[in-house]
C-alpha cells in the first residue's frame, strides 16, 4: 500500500522538478530542515543522531512504554548486541518504509493464535497504527516514530521467534528436569543473517518450531477447536442425580446429540433416535467414545463426571491444546532414536515407530497427586534388572513400615522383606525385635524386599539413573490397571505390560526373546542386563494429547501443573528464565 502511494510523487519529481532539486530536498529532509520535527543532526544510515540516541537510552533502559508488554529488560543484551552489530540504524525501516521482511513479521504476530501463542504479546492490534505513521504524507515520519516502530518489531520478533522455539516459560521455573538452554537461539544473529535477508521469511521461523509429528497435530487440533469455540458451547446438559444408563429414559436427549455431533463423537450423518427419549444405540457408543477420549470409564453411563466433562466450555479445551504446545517446546530438539514417553496425566506409555510390530502402548500407575508426584524429565535408560531386589526409601520406611512392624512383629517376615545395616549384610528376616524396631525408627537400620512375585517392584525394573530415583517397574497390583485415574505410587511409574516393554527394550540384543525373558522373571536369580545403546525416555505432562489418527484426548489436570503454567503466563513479559 505505502509503495504505490509513493510512486506519484516520485514519477512526477523525476519528469517535472530538476534532480539537482530533489536531491536538494532530501538533503534538507535529513538535516531535519523539513517540517517533520526529525532530529536534528549527523546521521547513520536512515536515523539521525539525535534518533540514535533515543535509541540506545531505550534499549539501556529495557523499557519501550507503547509495547503491550513494556519491559524488555530479559531480552535487553540480545537488542543491544543486534543494533550495535547495525551501527544502531534501523533495521525493519528503508526509505521511511517497512521492509518485506518487516511486513512478514507482523502477519505472523497477527496470526500467532494459531500457534497456541497470544497475538497480544506481540502487539499484534497495535501494528496497524504504527504502519500509518510511516505512511507518506507531506513531510518524513518522525524519527522517534522509525525507532519506537523499528524497537519494537525487533522485541516482538525476539520474543516470537524464542517462545515458538524453547517456549516462554523456562521449565525449571516449575522444578521439572527439562533444560532449555542448549536449544536457544544466538538470536541477534539469526535476525542479522537470516530474518532480515529472507526471501521466505515464514520458512525461516517454521524451522523454530519442535519438529515432531505430534505438535504439528497438535497445532491442526487447535486451530479445529478454536473454531469450534466461536461457534459457542450452547446450554449445558443438567447433571444427573443418578447415573443415566443404557436402556434408560433421558429427557435431554435432543441437547445431548447437539453436545456429541459438535464434538464430533457421534457422526452427523447418524439418523436420530426413534424414540427421542430412550438412551440407547449409536447415542451411547458415542458416549462411550467421548469418554474413552476423556480418560473416563467407558461405561457408556451418563453420570456426574461424564456430563461435566461434556460441559467443559470449549475455551478450556482450546486452553490445555495451547499448554501442550508449549510444552512440546521444552521437550529436547533431537533423539537418537523415538523415545520411550510416558505423559503423567493420561496414565498411559508409549513407543512409537517400533518395528517390527509397530507402536507399543500400555497403561500406566503413576505418583500420587498428593505428595508424591511424578517428576517431570528427560533421561536415558540404561540397564534392566530381572528380579530386583525393593530398596525401601527411608520415607516410607519411617512413616509407613515402621507404623506396621509396630503393630505386627512379623510384617517383614509375612511380606518378604528384610533388615539391613549400613553394609548391605542381612540383620533378620524374621521378627522384629526392640532393638531392631528402634534402629529403623532411627535410620540407623534399612528394610529392602526380596525378589519375587510379592515384591513392590514386580519381577523388573528399567533403571535410567536420574535425581528424583524415579524408575519404571512391574507391580503385584495388577488389579489398579482396571481404575480410570491411575495415580497411586511414590513417584515411580508402574507398567502394565513389563514383559511386553522388556522384548522391546531389548529388541537388538541377541537371546533376549520373550521366552527366555519369561524364564528369567521366574527363575531364582536377580539378573542386570546392560544395554549397548541407551533408550531416550522423556516423562511429561500433557492434558491434551492428539493421537496419528488425529483423535484428540483430553485429561484431568491431576498434578496442578496448567493452572500453574496458566498463572505464570498471565503474568506477561518478562517470563522467569
Amino acid at each position: 500500500m505505502n509503495r504505490v502511494c509513493r510512486r506519484p510523487r516520485i514519477l512526477a519529481a523525476l519528469l517535472v522538478v530538476p534532480i539537482w532539486l530533489g536531491c536538494a530536498l532530501r538533503q534538507e529532509s535529513a538535516t531535519g530542515n523539513s517540517s517533520s520535527g526529525s532530529p536534528q543532526g549527523q546521521s547513520s544510515g536512515n536515523l539521525s543522531a539525535q534518533a540514535q540516541e533515543e535509541l540506545k537510552a531505550l534499549i539501556d533502559a529495557g523499557v519501550l512504554s507503547d509495547l503491550r508488554w513494556p519491559n524488555f529488560t530479559d531480552y535487553r543484551i540480545h537488542v543491544s548486541k543486534f543494533y550495535e552489530s547495525g551501527n544502531y540504524s534501523a533495521a525493519w525501516v528503508r526509505d521511511d518504509e517497512p521492509t518485506p521482511p518487516a511486513e512478514a513479521m507482523i502477519r505472523l504476530f497477527k496470526r500467532a493464535s494459531l500457534k497456541g501463542l497470544d497475538p497480544e504479546a506481540y502487539d499484534a492490534s497495535r501494528w496497524d497504527r504504527r504502519l500509518a505513521k510511516l505512511a507518506p504524507s507531506v513531510s518524513r515520519p518522525a524519527g522517534t516514530d522509525l525507532v519506537h516502530f523499528d524497537l519494537a518489531l525487533t522485541v516482538s520478533t525476539m520474543r516470537y521467534i524464542s517462545d515458538l522455539h524453547i517456549g516462554r516459560v523456562n521449565p525449571q521455573h516449575f522444578k521439572f528436569g527439562l533444560d532449555v538452554g542448549p536449544k536457544k537461539y544466538d538470536l541477534p544473529e539469526l535476525l542479522r543473517s537470516q530474518v532480515l535477508q529472507a526471501q521466505n521469511v515464514d520458512a525461516v521461523i517454521a524451522k523454530a518450531e519442535p519438529p515432531y509429528s505430534g505438535y504439528r497435530r497438535v497445532e491442526a487440533a487447535l486451530e479445529k477447536y478454536s473454531k469450534l469455540a466461536q461457534e459457542g458451547d450452547g446450554e449445558p446438559l443438567p447433571i444427573p442425580e443418578k447415573a443415566v444408563r443404557p436402556g434408560n429414559t433421558y429427557q435431554n436427549l435432543a441437547q445431548l446429540l447437539r453436545r456429541l455431533r459438535q464434538l464430533g463423537d457421534l457422526a452427523s450423518g447418524r439418523d436420530r433416535p426413534v424414540d427421542a427419549t430412550t438412551y440407547a444405540g449409536a447415542v451411547v457408543d458415542a458416549v462411550r467414545h467421548f469418554q474413552r477420549r476423556h480418560g473416563l470409564e467407558p461405561d457408556g453411563a451418563l453420570g456426574r463426571g461424564t456430563v461435566t466433562a461434556l460441559n467443559v466450555p470449549l475455551s478450556v479445551r482450546v486452553r490445555q491444546l495451547q499448554l501442550t504446545l508449549e510444552r512440546y517446546r521444552w521437550m529436547p530438539p533431537h533423539f537418537p532414536e523415538p523415545p520411550l514417553l510416558v505423559n503423567i496425566p493420561e496414565f498411559r506409555l508409549r513407543i512409537f515407530q517400533w518395528e517390527p510390530g509397530g507402536p507399543l502402548s500400555m497403561k500406566v500407575v503413576v505418583g500420587r497427586a498428593y505428595r508424591h508426584q511424578t517428576p517431570v524429565f528427560a533421561n536415558s535408560m540404561r540397564y534392566l534388572i530381572f528380579r530386583p531386589y525393593w530398596n525401601v526409601p527411608p520415607s516410607i520406611q519411617r512413616s509407613e513400615l515402621v507404623p506396621k512392624i509396630r503393630r505386627d512383629r512379623n510384617y517383614l517376615a509375612k511380606n518378604q522383606y528384610e533388615v539391613t545395616d549400613s553394609r548391605g549384610e542381612v540383620v533378620t528376616d524374621g521378627p522384629v525385635t526392640d532393638e531392631v524396631l528402634s534402629g529403623l525408627a532411627a535410620g540407623a537400620l534399612n528394610i529392602r524386599q526380596k525378589p519375587g512375585p510379592k515384591n513392590a517392584l514386580g519381577l523388573v525394573k528399567f533403571m535410567f539413573p536420574n535425581p528424583y530415583n524415579v524408575y519404571l517397574h512391574g507391580t503385584p497390583s495388577t488389579e489398579l490397571f482396571s481404575r480410570a485415574r491411575r495415580d497411586f505410587s511414590h513417584g515411580c511409574i508402574r507398567v502394565q505390560d513389563p514383559v511386553g516393554l522388556a522384548a522391546w527394550v531389548l529388541r537388538n540384543k541377541p537371546g533376549w526373546g520373550v521366552d527366555r525373558i519369561r524364564a528369567v522373571m521366574n527363575g531364582d536369580q536377580t539378573v542386570q542386563v546392560n544395554l549397548d545403546q541407551p533408550i531416550p525416555v522423556l516423562v511429561l505432562y500433557a492434558t491434551a494429547f492428539v493421537e496419528e489418527d488425529g483423535e484428540v484426548r483430553f485429561y484431568d489436570d491431576i498434578y496442578g501443573h496448567d493452572a500453574a503454567l496458566e498463572k505464570v503466563l498471565a503474568a506477561g513479559y518478562p517470563y522467569p528464565g
